[in-house]
């Protein structure tokens, strides 16, 4: 999942988006409000998780154009965790509320849960052509066979075996699976297909649909 963490206390921003990374999220990051804007109007985001407090443009602002542009889930945190801070957050349009100090595996559930809301329901486990993938496990196997996949390539993969026969592009694939420092004019899409065909082995499963990007072949 994409997502966007807005957050001005530098250290506390590196660290969460650092574990948001460990749990198999893209993580964009915005130090104040305008910036959360700028980022949001180019990326489509599954998920923003934003700081109220914040420079330039207040989070509260930024809660609420977010909301009335209904592209992601916003999830606002706060250092006060009174019931009317709460209700302050919600009425502005975020979808979930947290209060600071926070336990980290509870983020990163209510980040999860947000992001099922986002977009359409998967089944939790992935199956296609003898490949079997757990998003919540992040394990990927075909013909029981453990595949060690670099996180890039479980994002391809997972966005893959998704899709359910669909071709997905290369763009969306960068989109969904890179951050916003990816060149755009990258072959990393290109190389990492190719490493994670010689990884699921034979008969071969990704299929290249020329001009239009990957799918799992039928």
């Amino acid at each position: 999942m994409r997502v966007l963490l807005v957050e001005d206390e530098q250290p506390l921003a590196s660290y969460i988006a650092a574990g948001l990374r460990k749990h198999g999220c893209v993580v964009d990051v915005a130090h104040d409000g305008q910036q959360a804007l700028d980022k949001s109007d180019l990326t489509p985001y599954d998920v923003v998780v934003l700081d109220r407090d914040l420079p330039v443009v207040h989070g509260d602002t930024v809660c609420r154009l977010l909301a009335q542009r209904g592209a992601a889930r916003v999830l606002m945190l706060t250092a006060s965790g009174a019931v009317s801070d709460r209700v302050d957050g919600l009425a502005l349009g975020a979808d979930d509320y947290l209060g600071k100090p926070f336990a980290f595996a509870e983020l990163v559930a209510r980040v999860r849960a947000l992001a099922r809301r986002s977009t359409p329901a998967h089944p939790p486990v992935l199956r296609s052509r003898n490949v079997e993938l757990d998003p919540s496990r992040r394990s990927a196997e075909r013909d029981g066979r453990l595949l060690s996949l670099t996180p890039k390539e479980f994002g391809v993969l997972h966005r893959l075996l998704a899709a359910d026969g669909a071709v997905v592009s290369a763009e969306t694939l960068l989109d969904k699976v890179w951050d916003e420092h990816v060149d755009p004019f990258t072959n990393a899409v290109r190389i990492t297909v190719s490493t994670l065909r010689r990884k699921l082995g034979d008969p071969p499963l990704i299929e290249t649909v020329t001009g239009a990007g990957y799918r799992i072949a039928p």
